[in-house]
């Protein structure tokens, strides 16, 4: 079999036994959703070369219409899921129809643009609750398996979660992949060897789309409630810090980068209290405070001394370390 299998059944069996280490359930699903939802944008800038800013739109719309779905209408949850992954592959769709024949930051700022058209729509629309957001969704039954059981939902989720990325690991892994791949590398090459570029680039952003719906369709059912903060351009722009801290163009980097984000924004106040206690200095207890401050300095450093990530500067260290030293040339 091989390594790299091996490795990624070695980390999820570990995270399985997580909660049995008396981690908390619901912060080790909010990890996964987030990480799937860096994996899925990972898919389409690591492995495509495109720059979306405005990838909240999909974690928003299949928050929404999961909750929509399971609250309102009353429908088993397998169908919430795949009803909010449907949504946001369908958004994906024309957001990529629009902005998928422009390149660069051009790309990247219609994706932005139309982000934030789809933002303002769900602060004034009804189904929404506006500014209150979408409160109370049940859990419902996955298979015959009750949610209301935060130890169970979490087993749910961790297979979602294998699932969507033994997916991500096929594609990559395939020549659909690798033409994703030498578009990143040369766009005019692969145009020059007959592959329709813009059906590829199209395609692979309605994957990225989808993906990034399954972790906000989890996410609400995960949390129980849907708002604004899925959907606002500052999402978009932290699944780009998790990326780029984690290791784009790497499969694990992403979650490492999710992983890193969110003990942060949920331990950091912890931390500071520790520091605090420790050092004797006051402005410690202040650190929660300062959690936009303290990811910044992340990036900043990740991007003057990690310019691969976390993830991608490891492997080359251990590769750098691990290869054979080359002989000398005889005298």
């Amino acid at each position: 079999m091989n390594k790299k299998l091996i490795g990624y059944a070695a980390l999820f069996a570990a995270i399985a036994m997580l909660p049995a280490l008396g981690v908390y359930p619901v912060f080790v699903m909010k990890v996964l959703c987030y990480a799937l939802f860096a994996c899925a944008f990972n898919l389409l800038i690591g492995f495509t070369g495109l720059l979306s800013f405005g990838h909240a739109a999909f974690l928003g719309t299949a928050g929404y219409v999961c909750g929509h779905v399971l609250k309102v209408w009353g429908l088993p949850t397998p169908v919430g899921l795949l009803a909010g992954m449907g949504g946001a592959a369908v958004v994906g769709l024309v957001f990529g129809l629009l902005a998928i024949r422009r390149s660069g930051i051009y790309f990247s700022m219609i994706t932005l643009a139309l982000a934030q058209m789809l933002y303002f729509y769900f602060l004034q629309a009804p189904f929404t609750g506006g500014e209150d957001g979408l409160q109370s969704v049940p859990r419902g039954h996955f298979l015959g398996l009750d949610l209301t059981s935060d130890l169970t939902l979490f087993y749910v989720v961790l297979g979602l979660f294998i699932a969507a990325f033994w997916l991500i690991y096929r594609i990559v892994h395939s020549p659909f992949g690798q033409v994703l791949t030498s578009i990143r590398e040369n766009e005019a090459r692969a145009t020059s060897l007959g592959y329709d570029t813009a059906h590829f680039k199209l395609l692979a952003f309605v994957l990225s789309a989808a993906l990034a719906g399954l972790a906000g369709a989890t996410k609400t059912l995960v949390l129980g409630f849907a708002t604004l903060t899925d959907a606002i351009w500052t999402t978009s722009g932290m699944v780009i810090l998790m990326t780029l801290v984690g290791g784009m163009g790497t499969l694990v980097g992403p979650m490492v980068g999710a992983l890193v984000i969110i003990a942060l924004e949920n331990k950091i106040g912890d931390l500071g209290n520790l520091l605090a206690d420790l050092t004797g200095i006051a402005w410690f207890n202040n650190l929660g405070e300062s959690v936009s401050l303290v990811t910044g300095l992340i990036f900043i450093v990740c991007v003057l001394a990690f310019r691969r990530g976390l993830v991608g500067e490891t492997v080359a260290l251990w590769e750098r370390w691990s290869a054979p030293a080359k002989k000398r040339p005889a005298a």
